[in-house]
């Protein structure tokens, strides 16, 4: 006779299923202008994990780090030749809890997407030049990136000196070598929101001919960008930008957290947004609350990933958003580190071989990908 399963054993095996169960349930009831269902390749992730054996020389002070020994997570993903391309956030271990680090961007690479070989150093980091004051010691965290149709690669990046967190631009032709052009609202509104806390930029890109390229909106380059709501702005050059403002000229919100929903936290924009023919596609990743205002189907500060569709001849106008989340942690690594509330946070989206791809940090530890066939949808 078999013996009998624990107590413990059979509720966490119950609790398992039913978030597995939400998960695909939510998924499986997509409309049609969303992207997914997302899946985890078996066997697969994390496919970025922290590597203690690797070491920098960092030009601040001289000394060698070990860049990447802490945590491995939060990641941008394009497509350069025929292969892809993630940039990491790397932490050391300079000091305790998240955002007190610095962190830098490692470079992983891979043919199929799914499995990556790493450059030993980092290719974005602070050093001697002109933006060492905003982010320094802080460092550079949380990339987004995009190709332009003639080959010119643009992150979007936040600046972290340990006093304001800034949205930062630099562009590339090869994704190692990087010109930095500082905050990207620095000349706006005269200076305005130079000094206020900016960060995560979802630029709009269209698919062309099988390639994901950055596409302008109305005569303009556009992105949605924001941490606690999500925001807009414009650009004519894709360093100098202009967010959005209502009439009482503050940035203008056009989504928020919503009460007892996934997203009851907050809401902040995720990987390269997507013009198609029903409108802007916007993945965010939405952190639930704690208390009264949250969600209860789901883990209180967990985040997971949501979908809102803008008007695209008005894209300031929503036009439909998921009620609940088309990507939620289900697995261990997604539920452990630095974030154990258990953390999905999208950043990087490319379409390859006719598939999408799509990266993501689990719990502000890991990196991992997972893929959506339009073809079995």
């Amino acid at each position: 006779m078999k013996p009998f399963l624990s107590f413990a054993l059979i509720c966490s095996f119950f609790l398992l299923s039913a978030e597995q169960t939400s998960a695909q349930t939510a998924q499986e009831k997509l409309p049609t202008w969303a992207l997914g269902p997302f899946l985890r390749p078996a066997g697969v992730n994390p496919i970025i994990s922290p590597n203690t054996s690797t070491t920098f020389l960092d030009p601040l002070s001289g000394k060698y780090v070990d860049w990447e020994s802490n945590d491995t997570f939060n990641p941008a993903a394009t497509v350069k030749g025929k292969e892809i391309v993630v940039l990491y956030r790397a932490e050391d271990k300079s000091g305790v809890g998240i955002g007190h680090r610095t962190s830098r961007l490692g470079y992983a690479y891979s043919t199929d997407g799914l499995t990556f070989k790493r450059k030993s150093e980092p290719v974005f980091y602070p050093g001697n030049d002109n933006q060492k004051e905003l982010e320094n010691p802080g460092g550079c965290e949380d990339p987004r990136v995009a190709v332009t149709s003639d080959g010119t690669y643009v992150m979007f990046y936040t600046q972290w000196n340990k006093k304001v967190a800034r949205l930062g631009v630099a562009t590339s032709k090869d994704l190692i070598k990087w010109t930095k052009h500082g905050p990207a609202f620095a000349k706006a509104y005269n200076g305005k929101f130079y000094d206020m806390f900016t960060k995560s930029a979802s630029i709009v890109t269209k698919l062309v001919n099988g390639k994901q390229v950055i596409a302008k909106v109305n005569g303009k380059y556009l992105m949605y960008w924001g941490e606690k709501f999500l925001n807009a702005a414009t650009s004519d050059d894709l360093v100098n930008w202009a967010p959005a403002l209502d009439e009482q000229g503050r940035i203008k919100e056009l989504i928020k957290p919503r009460k007892n929903y996934f997203d009851s936290d907050l809401t902040e924009a995720g990987p390269p947004a997507l013009l198609t023919d029903k409108g802007i596609l916007v993945l965010y990743n939405g952190k639930n609350a704690s208390g009264d205002q949250a969600d209860k189907n789901y883990t209180a500060n967990t985040y997971a990933a949501g979908q809102v569709l803008f008007d695209a001849k008005n894209p300031e106008k929503v036009i439909d958003r998921l009620d609940k989340p088309f990507f939620v942690p289900t697995e261990s690594f997604e539920k452990s580190g630095q974030y154990p509330a258990g953390t999905v946070f999208v950043e990087g989206l490319i379409f390859h071989q006719k598939k999408w791809l799509l990266y993501y940090g689990c719990a502000d530890s890991r990196v991992a990908v997972a893929v959506f066939d339009p073809l079995k949808k």
